[in-house]
């Protein structure tokens, strides 16, 4: 009898953790589309020290989010991290748009997301344990999927909430219109919907059989391995890890020990690059700031709201390129692809805004920019971090390198302001090619190519 696993099961459980990606994505950027209302509201419309800390202070708390998370679901369980992600959502999006004053803003933001960064790091390390290796790549690729619908239905939520602003409104016309006392309230209180839709379904699918493994409890593993394939299949995944364990128990050391001893410094070096580098290409600062970026490039608040679903659509299209390439091409030419792209759209980019180009070419550049990143960095970087490390330390090291991710995109969000002020949007783009050029040299000498190969045969490749 062959090994084989049950495909339809395998993809409700992948998909029902994709969506702490679903919310990640909403919840990340649905304050793009309200940022135009509610600082008119908080009275923060010429305070960029505020403006700065109201995008950022989300970001905070995904740091604290991925910092725990490692820890936490290592000793309780991928699962129950997921139903406390789902609860974390739901609360903080319901008191964001309770919010009467900005130190509650401010601070449901916090809370929202540090569910963020326990969703981020738990959804692609859980689905990365538990689909086989000829499809991990495209199961982890679902997570970033979700991620761009949640980002795509936050965009498209904003736009149809939000009323008609006329092209002469002033900063206090916004504030007493329902956009600015109402609207932006709604944009946070969608989430409550999929959020309570999400904890309710986690209920449905197993617990990782390789924490099962790592926890010593080889029968809860064996029933979670037979439900998602055969019997045999179930045998040969479970010696497997019980290999991989065996191995790690071996050396005696913690997971925090093994990940800093010097056997593991180029795994956690690479892994540290690819998170940084997926947040300082600079892609996302036209998600958080498309606001500034098309207003530079000519267009009024109603338009801009419009552009940014289209950039929406075009982050969703090529997101599936990623899902139907990344077993064919495989991770490395992908971000070698994404990388080096952005880097000639970004030059182009940053010549525009020095000549004060604008209109429709500028729109063009911005898409092109976004799905090259949909095809490459967003999702792969995604799926390089919940592959190349070894099961013992996987939940530690995904928690470091998705920290150091969001302290990476903290600051990027945080100086994108005093950037834009100081160097202009130009030198601003300028300096994400300069970030783009290094990011390429470094894929190209030290990343590994990893499709094909499964958890336990990159342990080895890697580890030494």
């Amino acid at each position: 009898m062959n090994a084989q696993y049950k495909k339809g099961f395998v993809y409700f459980i992948c998909l029902v953790s994709a969506m702490g990606g679903l919310l990640f994505g909403y919840d990340w950027v649905v304050i793009g589309g309200a940022k135009p209302f509610y600082e008119p509201y908080f009275g923060i419309t010429d305070d960029n020290t505020m403006r700065a800390v109201a995008m950022s202070v989300a970001l905070l708390g995904c740091l604290v989010g991925a910092m725990i998370a490692g820890v936490l679901a290592d000793k309780y369980g991928r699962k129950r991290l997921l139903i406390v992600a789902a609860l974390v959502f739901f609360f903080s999006s319901l008191s964001t748009g309770m919010a009467d004053y900005f130190v509650i803003f401010v601070i449901s933001r916090f809370i929202g997301g540090i569910a963020i960064g326990l969703a981020a790091d738990v959804s692609p390390m859980y689905i990365a344990e538990i689909a086989p290796r000829s499809v991990r790549g495209k199961l982890v690729s679902l997570n970033q999927l979700t991620t761009v619908l949640g980002i795509l239905s936050a965009q498209i939520v904003n736009m149809l909430i939000a009323e008609s602003v006329a092209p002469d409104a002033t900063v206090a016309d916004i504030a007493a219109s329902w956009n600015g006392t109402m609207g932006w309230r709604w944009m946070f209180y969608a989430v409550c919907f999929p959020s309570f839709l999400f904890f309710v379904l986690v209920f449905f699918i197993p617990e990782s059989p390789r924490w099962l493994i790592q926890k010593g409890n080889e029968r809860q593993a064996m029933i979670a391995l037979e439900r998602i394939g055969n019997r045999e299949y179930a045998l040969a995944e479970c010696a497997g890890y019980r290999e991989s364990d065996a191995e790690a128990k071996k050396h005696g050391k913690g997971a925090v020990k093994q990940l800093f001893s010097k056997k593991m410094r180029l795994v956690l070096s690479i892994g540290l690059v690819i998170a940084v580098f997926q947040q300082w290409c600079g892609i996302n600062v036209i998600f958080n700031y498309a606001q500034e970026i098309f207003q530079a490039a000519g267009y009024g608040v109603s338009d801009i709201l419009m552009n940014i679903v289209v950039t929406g659509i075009a982050n969703l299209i090529f997101t599936f390129v990623a899902i139907f390439t990344v077993e064919k091409l495989g991770r490395k030419k992908l971000v070698l692809i994404g990388s080096g792209g952005l880097l000639f759209i970004y030059s182009i980019l940053a010549w525009c805004y020095f000549v004060h180009a604008s209109g429709i070419f500028m729109i063009i550049l911005v898409v092109c920019a976004i799905g090259l990143y949909a095809m490459s960095l967003g999702p792969i970087a995604w799926v390089l971090l919940s592959e190349i490390f070894p099961n013992a330390v996987r939940g530690v090291a995904m928690a470091v390198c998705t920290g150091a991710l969001w302290v990476a995109s903290f600051l990027l969000t945080y100086t994108f302001p005093f950037l834009n002020s100081g160097l202009g949007t130009g030198g601003t783009f300028l300096l994400y090619t300069f970030i783009c050029l290094l990011g390429f040299l470094f894929t190209l000498k030290y990343i590994p190519e990893t499709k094909g190969k499964s958890l336990e045969d990159l342990e080895k490749e890697l580890v030494k």
